[in-house]
């Protein structure tokens, strides 16, 4: 097995976190840029790096957006890596997609640029700890326009998607999902909103007559409850805040996401660059750490579930 980990933005904490992982990488190649590896593990051997220069140097805190693109073409090298085989999955280290903006390249996100990297069509976005998966409807998005973009395609489309992966990359021989509502109290029967009767029921009712597992819609704020989130493989949220607020509460900085429906394994942090605390040495690598794993099990799933 073999695992591709991208720098991340070089300001950022990403180099100084795989400093704390130490002999956890040794079935892990870096993708970024030789100094900046050398400079957090000396010792790290050169062939298991895949050299990406920086085009300035780096200054830890600082946001260059000279080195925009470089950041890009570690995603991009690494991506490639495991559509042609060299990778078996790929690690990405934080990345800030204001300074890609900034430097002039349109950026929404690591799960877009995969996505049309890999000539995928629809993408999930899902992050998980111990105690719950959550996947997303609607990604990065203003909360004025996540109404307008929830329909019974988009949430069919999601669904599918999910039950796919948590089958072939996480073992689950029949997932059971429960559904967010969008409203307050799950549109209170249409007097707190339309979505649910038009949209959401509707959809769930569809994908149930195929033999799908889904409880919902549930609203959101006794679904996220230690009491009611065990009884699910998984749960779909509306937008983004709905549901990585409660999961973040829940275990940040041990949380994972995962980009599903794409044609090779890709997983990432929970956190941003921290470009606060750079080179402080206080950055937690527990993240990056259960993204590591993580990947290594959806690759170990993923093998089995072709057999």
């Amino acid at each position: 097995m073999k695992l591709a980990v991208t720098l991340g933005e070089p300001a950022g904490i990403g180099s100084e976190l795989l400093k704390q992982l130490g002999s956890e990488l040794n079935d892990c190649v870096l993708v970024g840029d030789p100094q900046l590896i050398h400079r957090q593990l000396p010792r790290f051997p050169t062939e298991r790096i895949e050299a990406v220069n920086l085009v300035e140097p780096s200054v830890l805190g600082q946001l260059n957006t000279a080195n925009a693109q470089y950041v890009l073409d570690t995603i991009k090298i690494a991506a490639e890596g495991c559509l042609d085989g060299r990778y078996d999955a790929v690690v990405t280290n934080p990345i800030h997609k204001g300074i890609i903006n900034d430097a002039g390249i349109p950026f929404s996100g690591h799960t877009e640029y995969l996505a049309e990297l890999t000539g995928t069509k629809d993408v999930v976005m899902m992050l998980l700890n111990k105690v719950m998966k959550v996947a997303l409807v609607t990604t990065h998005l203003p909360l004025k326009d996540v109404a307008q973009a929830i329909t019974i395609k988009k949430i069919q489309s999601v669904i599918q998607i999910m039950i796919k992966d948590l089958q072939t990359k996480f073992a689950i021989t029949n997932p059971h999902i429960a559904v967010c509502g969008l409203n307050p109290h799950a549109g209170e029967g249409g007097h707190l909103g339309h979505e649910e009767n038009e949209i959401i029921i509707p959809a769930l009712d569809e994908l149930r007559q195929h033999g799908f597992q889904l409880s919902g819609p549930i609203p959101a704020d006794t679904l996220f409850t230690p009491s009611q989130v065990k009884y699910y493989d998984a749960i779909l949220a509306m937008y983004h805040d709905q549901g990585l607020a409660p999961l973040k509460y829940a275990g940040f900085g041990e949380s994972v996401n995962i980009t599903l429906g794409l044609p090779i394994i890709r997983t990432s942090v929970d956190h941003g660059t921290a470009l606060d605390i750079a080179g402080q040495g206080i950055a937690n690598a527990g993240s990056l750490k259960a993204a590591i794993k993580l990947a290594r099990d959806c690759v170990f799933n993923q093998k089995n579930h072709a057999c």
